[in-house]
């Protein structure tokens, strides 16, 4: 039977988190950074990651439940190494977001909020990323924009996140 792994951040998290604390008035406050600490150092947050922010935040379980399952930010599941998510709200959708959403799902054989089966990319929507002057768009992880997106120029950008990985 494998060995049973206690979850916790890093020494390098732990110390992030404790100093992140002398920026915020309560505990509370820092929940959020908190849980982008978690999410980076665990990939996603399963209910072993909530419970662990939960206790070493001392804040209730179901606070940092709601809290989590009310950000769509937040990962209640494993996503792909590559996270697609298109804006869909209205002036994305006027400018063409459900082509996009389309091409990439067939492109990659999976719907909204999948993944693909080698665990490269999950497609998902989101309802809106601030750039409505140059929808649609979509972001790519936590720290890519890419804006005024066409099937071609959506299907170049799948085309070359594939290729990093060869």
């Amino acid at each position: 039977m494998p060995e049973s792994r206690e979850l916790k951040f890093s020494d390098a998290a732990l110390e992030e988190y404790r100093s992140l604390l002398t920026h915020y008035p309560t505990r509370q406050a820092a929940l959020l950074p908190t849980l982008w600490i978690a999410q980076r150092e665990f990939g996603w947050l399963s209910e072993e990651a909530q419970a662990y922010v939960s206790s070493l935040m001392e804040l209730p379980p179901a606070h940092v439940r709601a809290v989590v399952s009310f950000y769509t930010m937040f990962h209640r599941k494993p996503v792909g190494r590559y996270l697609l998510d298109v804006c869909t709200n209205l002036s994305c959708r006027l400018r063409g977001a459900d082509r996009i959403v389309e091409c990439i799902s067939d492109r990659l054989k999976i719907g909204v909020g999948e993944t693909t089966a080698d665990g490269k990319f999950t497609l998902g929507v989101v309802e809106c990323l601030a750039s409505c002057g140059t929808a649609p768009m979509l972001q790519l992880n936590q720290d890519a924009f890419y804006e005024n997106l066409t099937p071609d120029s959506t299907l170049k950008l799948i085309d070359e996140l594939t290729a990093r990985e060869r």
